[in-house]
């Protein structure tokens, strides 16, 4: 048994234990003292009414007050106030039946520092009544210090950060707002000092600096760094994945700046922009710490790119949608304007080959020539029309299968005759010479257009190359529903590119390069319409086009045709529209014409060219107007010629039928000066009706008004 009068202290033992004292001459009371104060937890001795009776000096370090700052203070100034009702209510109900509370009962607890701010925290109680003290002991633990939690919580700030991209990427259309936030959520997310987007120029050349923070010497924005593997980010390009640089100084891949060591920047992260499974740019962080960048911040910046990405590609799709409605609703003006047009030349055309006959001005040469001037120049004009025409997709295209290979070694040996010598021509053809779908004239026209420009864009000579490559579909960022549909991958194209070494064209250019009536060129060097109607034909043949260009590099414009799959027909078969037509000499005399025309002054040009073909003539401003005079007895007539569009009355189409169901035996000839009415009608009447395009001149009348009656039963 112990000595009672060995005043000793007894330590702490294990049940059934041999007793232990402190040696001799060793205070108790300094002892636990300084267990109070080295205890590594934050200590607090707390009274029943919540006063703070001792601090030790980790309390004062977590909580952020001086040690005789917390003597005296109320435990409730350490809770935050939007707990502080829950907190008091609970500690009234303890004090009344306090009890051991252990660490680790995974209570969401927060504690109040000095200056408002708040710091997670596990807290056990220790009451000493059993022990005849009034007092609590609170032992105090900052949880973020735990490696689990640390990861949790730098986790929900990514997440966070995150979250706030995507709100951002909902709320705004501007891709250039986005850009610049990418690099400032990057760097308070992962606390670095350097954050970057580059993007990759479309030539896949150079990556371009769109955006960052903390740049060094010669990346600033708008910088240019040549993509090779010998560069940080065409490294990460040649990679395809995230690369983590522990520290510069003993990197070896790749060449390491002198501006990134001058800037005392030690380790590097950068991921990989991808859009639909293609590189087109890059992420990047540096900070001046050694191995900074782990799994977690490899995951962060890769979620932060599929993020970017997403919404590139959501302003980029929403961007060429917008370019597509403003072309339609281009189109559609400029096709009812070429409609307007056409018949205002019809009457023009048809009033000056009268004048030419007259025969007070026949014998004039001073009059036939201002004549043949004022000819010229509606025929010009009608040519305009049809570019508009072919802007709006509302010409009339007769595809046949084309040999690529042929087409452009003869559209060459044309242009070497007539472009500047110091111009090298230039061809790459795809193996088995591909044949494409489209119109023969019209894609010559539209190569020759694209030839002119590149010429103009050279005016020191260079190259032109043509290539062509078999594509198994339309590029993603051009497919759409019209010029795609049903394709399911069963179409393949054939692309026609046309590159030049030229002037190139800066971004805001480019983007309006196919807007009908746009020019870069000095007044009466052109038209506004070349690339326009490209745009149209290729378009309408179910294809699309292209522009690749940069200021001082030239510029690439790439047709995508479909290709036809099958063998050439033979020449036998060639398009009936290339066999000669009868002319006026075919027509019977005393042929009596129904016509119907709603323009007055085009009926008064029509009427003109009938009778100096020796027509009876009857006319009608409307449909109704011509069924009562059929329906009167006005007797039998040969031939029904008619407008298409007739006004807010029957169509010229309907009106045919009428007359034919009543009339089997007369003639059809519709006319209009819209394209797009006459491909409708080809679709939609039969074979034994014959259409003509407005304007037209009395020799094509009368060619056309043979033929549909040479083919009357």
């Amino acid at each position: 048994m112990a000595d009672p009068s060995d005043s000793s202290p007894v330590l702490p033992q294990a049940p059934g234990a041999p007793i232990r004292r402190l040696p001799s001459g060793i205070d108790e009371g300094s002892v636990f003292r300084s267990l109070f104060v080295a205890y590594p937890d934050s200590l607090l001795l707390v009274d029943q009414s919540g006063s703070i009776m001792l601090a030790n000096p980790s309390a004062a370090a977590l909580l952020g007050y001086a040690e005789e700052e917390l003597l005296g203070l109320n435990v409730e100034a350490l809770v935050p106030d939007s707990i502080r009702p829950r907190h008091a209510s609970y500690r009234e109900a303890y004090g009344r039946a306090p009890r051991p509370r252990p660490m680790g009962t995974h209570m969401e607890l927060v504690a109040k520092r000095k200056d408002g701010s708040e710091v997670m925290v596990e807290i056990a109680l220790s009451p000493l009544q059993s022990h005849g003290l009034p007092f609590v002991v609170a032992a105090i633990r900052d949880i973020g210090a735990y490696p689990r939690v640390k990861q949790a919580l730098q986790r929900a700030r990514y997440s966070e950060h995150l979250a706030q991209l995507g709100r951002l990427a909902v709320d705004t259309r501007d891709l250039q707002a986005v850009l610049q936030q990418v690099p400032e959520i990057i760097t308070r997310a992962l606390e670095v000092e350097v954050a970057m987007v580059w993007l990759l120029d479309g030539n896949r050349l150079e990556f371009r600096v769109a955006s960052g923070v903390g740049l060094v010497p010669g990346e600033e924005i708008g910088a240019h760094v040549a993509n090779r593997p010998d560069t940080p980010p065409g490294f990460v390009l040649s990679q395809g994945r995230p690369v983590v640089v522990p520290d510069y100084a003993d990197e070896a891949r790749f060449r390491v700046p002198a501006a990134y060591i001058d800037a005392g920047l030690v380790s590097a992260l950068a991921v990989p922009l991808s859009d639909r499974g293609r590189v087109i740019g890059m992420l990047s962080v540096r900070s001046r710490e050694s191995k900074r960048f782990g799994d977690e911040e490899v995951r962060f910046l890769e979620s932060l790119s599929s993020l970017l990405a997403t919404s590139l590609q959501r302003v980029q799709t929403e961007e060429e949608l917008n370019h597509a409605q403003r072309l339609e609703s281009v189109g559609q003006l400029t096709g009812g304007i070429a409609h307007d047009f056409n018949n205002l030349l019809t009457v023009i055309q048809g009033n000056l080959q009268v004048l030419e006959e007259l025969p007070e001005l026949a014998h004039s040469s001073h009059a036939q020539r201002l004549l043949a001037a004022a000819t010229r120049a509606s025929r010009r004009g009608a040519e305009l029309t049809g570019k508009l025409l072919a802007f709006s997709r509302r010409q009339v295209l007769q595809p046949v299968a084309i040999d690529t290979h042929a087409l452009l070694h003869s559209l060459a040996d044309m242009l070497r005759r007539t472009l500047d010598q110091r111009i090298r021509i230039e061809i790459d053809i795809a193996p088995g010479h591909p044949l494409v779908m489209a119109d023969p004239g019209q894609l010559e026209s539209a190569l020759l257009n694209i030839a002119i420009n590149a010429r103009d864009a050279m005016p020191e000579g260079g190259t032109l190359r043509f290539r062509t490559e078999i594509c198994e579909a339309l590029p993603t960022g051009l497919r759409n529903e019209r010029n795609n549909p049903g394709n399911n991958g069963t179409t393949h194209f054939v692309a026609i590119s046309i590159a030049d070494s030229g002037t190139g064209m800066p971004d805001d250019v480019k983007e309006r390069a196919f807007e009908p009536f746009f020019t870069t060129k000095e007044a009466g060097r052109g038209t506004g319409l070349g690339l326009s109607t490209v745009y149209g034909f290729v378009t309408q043949s179910r294809g699309a086009v292209s522009i690749d260009s940069k200021v001082g590099q030239g510029t690439t414009v790439t047709l995508y045709l479909p290709q036809q799959q099958e063998e050439m027909e033979e020449e036998s078969d060639a398009p009936a529209a290339m066999e000669e037509l009868p002319g006026s000499e075919a027509l019977p005399s005393g042929l009596r014409v129904m016509l119907v025309e709603d323009d007055s002054e085009v009926r008064k040009v029509v009427e003109a060219f009938l009778a100096a073909l020796g027509c009876e003539v009857v006319s009608a401003a409307t449909a109704d107007q011509a069924l009562s005079v059929l329906d009167a007895g006005a007797g039998p007539f040969d031939l029904l010629l008619s407008d298409i569009a007739l006004g807010a009355g029957m169509r010229g189409t309907r009106l045919a039928a009428e007359v034919q169901q009543r009339f089997p035996q007369i003639a059809v000839l519709l006319m209009s000066g819209f394209s797009s009415e006459l491909l409708d009608a080809d679709r939609e009447v039969p074979q034994s009706w014959e259409l003509l395009r407005k304007p037209y001149t009395r020799s094509d009348l009368a060619r056309a008004m043979a033929k549909v009656l040479a083919g009357r039963i």
